[in-house]
């Protein structure tokens, strides 16, 4: 199974750098094993049945990226460098693993300044990364970051424009409550509390679990053997009550439907002996074609990057044959891809 079996020819424009607006307004591909309908987020209830459950991933997206100076006295006098910082995770000692631009401009030992409230300290640097210890921690480290911290756009986004306010809202969810993240769960995006409302009205379970997304889901696959390509490790918990509420849905015939590639990871993580059981830890499960979902019946999310472990996970789902007919139709009828474009609805089983 080669990297070249996932890639496609995406034209540049219909990458999104904004997302729809009413989020319920984004356009939604709806695919079974031989059909496809365009539709729109809103429309949803209509494809979804009593007795359905979407499994919706609650962590919350942190401002990650910080832009800071360091300063130093020298016989010359003092000199200062601007320094960028992503925020990547945070370590059982404290510090916080960061991606640091440029590293070779700060010394172990060396202070950068984010504001009055927020400095940070180089203590150690690995394989292009540094680990930063703070000044303040909990509730004060939170409301340091939150003033002196930008949403971590995705790079395809990031390249094209840097985070402002409106991020703070389009790029979280409405029902973000987990802090941790450093990248959004994109597909649940495109709900509101309306469509949230509708959906539960008419019989529409919702289950909550947490992944904090990290910054490794944008990372590149290197290897030609995608087999052989390691995934990055991201915390997840599923709770008891959320893996008893997906068994039963399974048991009474319902469809157990992640939104997001996230949610899907984690609860098949969850299922890897057989059924869903609770858990909490790192999962670096990775899903490619020929993969046993165990509890998946259906997927929602957005369209991928070529060549990702994405786009390998939608294949599995579908078939690699099928992907690629569903994403061709995607280009041919201009939808938005990536982290605020538009959505798909992944059947494997049809609509029945």
């Amino acid at each position: 199974m080669q990297l070249s079996d996932f890639d496609f020819d995406l034209p540049e424009d219909l990458i999104a750098t904004r997302p729809a607006r009413p989020r319920t307004a984004a356009r939604l591909l709806v695919a079974g094993p031989d059909s496809i309908e365009d539709a729109r987020v809103f429309d949803l209830p209509r494809m979804l049945r009593k007795g359905d459950r979407l499994v919706l991933n609650d962590t919350r997206v942190i401002p990650a990226r910080l832009s800071g100076v360091r300063r130093r006295n020298s016989a010359e006098g003092e000199t200062e460098a601007r320094i960028e910082v992503t925020l990547l995770e945070p370590g059982a000692d404290g510090c916080w693993s960061a991606l640091i631009k440029p590293l070779k401009k700060v010394r172990d030992g060396e202070e950068i300044i984010f504001s009055n409230d927020l400095r940070g300290t180089l203590e150690a640097r690995d394989e292009g990364q540094g680990r930063i210890r703070f000044n303040c921690s909990g509730d004060d480290f939170d409301a340091a970051l939150n003033a002196a911290g930008a949403m971590p756009l995705p790079p395809y986004i990031a390249a094209k424009r840097p985070a402002d306010a409106r991020d703070r809202e389009d790029y979280q969810t409405v029902w973000a409550r987990r802090q941790g993240a450093v990248a959004a769960p994109t597909a649940s995006l495109h709900f509101d509390a309306d469509l949230l409302k509708t959906l539960e009205d008419q019989g529409v379970a919702l289950t909550y679990v947490t992944l904090h997304v990290g910054a490794g889901t944008f990372l590149p696959v290197k290897v030609d053997d995608v087999t052989t390509h390691r995934m990055h490790g991201e915390w997840g918990q599923v709770t008891p009550e959320a893996a008893q509420a997906i068994r039963a849905t399974k048991a009474e015939g319902g469809r157990v439907i992640p939104v997001g590639t996230t949610a899907l990871r984690l609860i098949e993580t969850a299922a890897q002996g057989g059924e869903i059981q609770p858990f909490e830890g790192v999962t670096e499960i990775f899903i490619y074609p020929g993969f046993t979902f165990r509890v998946t019946d259906a997927l929602m999310t957005n369209f991928h990057l070529p060549k990702s472990t994405l786009m390998m996970l939608v294949s599995a789902l579908m078939g690699p044959e099928r992907i690629r007919q569903i994403y061709a139709h995607a280009i041919a009828e201009r939808y938005r891809f990536f982290s605020y474009g538009d959505a798909s609805l992944l059947l494997p089983q049809g609509m029945g």
